[in-house]
């Protein structure tokens, strides 16, 4: 459909291609013009990071925000005891307690670096549904909210369908966690009067799920806006390389190694990725992402330099680059490299093994297939002996190794 937006945060999402869906655009867009607006993404703590594949997410909340609005950041302390089956092919594997707890605290050090959590009337909301979850009592919980659910509705939806026509196993653990995510929203508006949910495109049955639940029970007027599920222009899903996902904690990833994903950016992803994860003019994104050619190179060290410094900081985005004008253009090592370091008694020390420890293959296997098909570099020289070994001489100064032209670490003596 064709809207034109009245509010500022509604014009961003449609004019950045943030939007996908909205449950009702124009009833949205009033709400954002009448106040301040609490809008909310929940993010299940499976890992001690989140990685590049939910920044669109974070980005949209980084916008309510700056647009003059409210974000809440929802841990699910209480659902990733349950796991979201969404286009799951399996149950995902249950965490205990304590792990979900360390998850949440490394997810929260992500959030720090987007949103202000303040006492201000836009200040960011830090919350964690076991609040409210981990308390129910089931018989309640049953009268009073399982009874909005039809499961006939329920089973048409398409994150569940589609794994009971592959006749794949679904728990009624599973089952629940649409009941529980509809029963996050209706706590939010009741506690914090939040009035709309964000999310994934596959979130859209469980954010219509809240909205419906909170109608009946609170008899309030709530939204739910959705954005695209991004796959690069090969068909790759977003976040996800070769040697794995690409983490927004520096400890998960270098900032030399996120910088690096960006600068390597299709050509024809260049003007959409600075659209959605820069805040530059659109002007600009659209000139940028318009070159060709060697110029278009120009342009992805932007959208680098500007994803990393909103990730990571100005000073970790100014030393990736220099990192990479280093090894690249100068063919030296550079500060910034992941480096193994390595002490006395791990010498000597397998080039097989340095090349795994290192990140640049997965693999023993991997690794020697590398040097075989003449993939692997040590201090820019083909690596051609799978047998090498290092020792404390040839660890006199730091080694840099390589797979392929574009992947990069050292090896040095701790």
């Amino acid at each position: 459909m064709t809207y034109h937006p009245k509010s500022d945060f509604m014009a961003v999402m449609m004019q950045r291609g943030f939007l996908a869906d909205c449950t009702d655009y124009q009833g949205l867009d009033e709400a954002l013009i009448a106040g301040v607006v609490p809008g909310y993404i929940g993010f299940d703590a499976t890992a001690k990071s989140l990685h590049v594949g939910s920044l669109i997410q974070i980005m949209t909340l980084r916008w309510l925000q700056k647009t003059g609005h409210k974000p809440i950041t929802l841990m699910g302390g209480g659902t990733t005891k349950v796991g979201d089956p969404s286009f799951r092919a399996e149950e995902r594997p249950l965490l205990t307690p304590a792990q979900i707890d360390d998850n949440i605290s490394g997810i929260k050090q992500v959030f720090a670096k987007y949103l202000s959590y303040d006492d201000s009337s836009t200040g960011a909301l830090m919350l964690n549904n076991a609040e409210w979850l981990d308390d129910l009592n089931y018989l309640d919980f049953l009268r009073d909210i399982g009874r909005h659910f039809s499961v006939n509705r329920m089973l048409s939806f398409e994150s569940v369908k589609s794994r009971l026509d592959r006749e794949q196993s679904l728990s009624f653990l599973e089952f629940n966690y649409m009941i529980l995510q509809a029963y996050d929203f209706l706590e939010l508006n009741r506690r914090y009067g939040c009035l709309v949910q964000f999310g994934g495109s596959d979130q859209w049955g469980n954010i219509v799920n809240g909205i419906d639940l909170t109608r009946r029970v609170l008899d309030h007027e709530i939204y739910g806006l959705t954005t695209p599920l991004l796959t690069t222009s090969d068909g790759k899903k977003m976040g996800k390389t070769a040697d794995g996902a690409v983490w927004l904690n520096a400890e998960m990833r270098s900032p030399y190694e996120f910088w690096q994903f960006w600068r390597n950016t299709t050509d024809a992803d260049v003007g959409r990725f600075l659209r959605l994860y820069t805040e530059l003019p659109l002007d600009e994104c659209d000139r940028l992402g318009a070159l060709a050619g060697a110029e278009i190179n120009e342009a992805k060290i932007v959208l680098a330099n500007a994803v990393t410094t909103l990730c990571h900081g100005a000073e970790a985005a100014a030393g990736a680059a220099a990192t990479a004008r280093e090894v690249f253009e100068k063919g030296g090592i550079g500060d910034d490299l992941p480096t193994l370091i390595v002490g006395p008694d791990d010498l000597p020390l397998s080039i097989v093994q340095a090349l795994v420890q290192t990140g640049l293959a997965k693999s023993g296997k991997d690794a020697k297939r590398l040097i075989a098909e003449n993939g692997a570099r040590i201090d820019d020289a083909p690596l051609t002996d799978a047998g090498l070994m290092l020792d404390a001489g040839a660890l006199a100064a730091p080694v840099k190794l390589s797979a392929g032209k574009k992947r990069h670490a050292l090896v040095q003596l701790g």
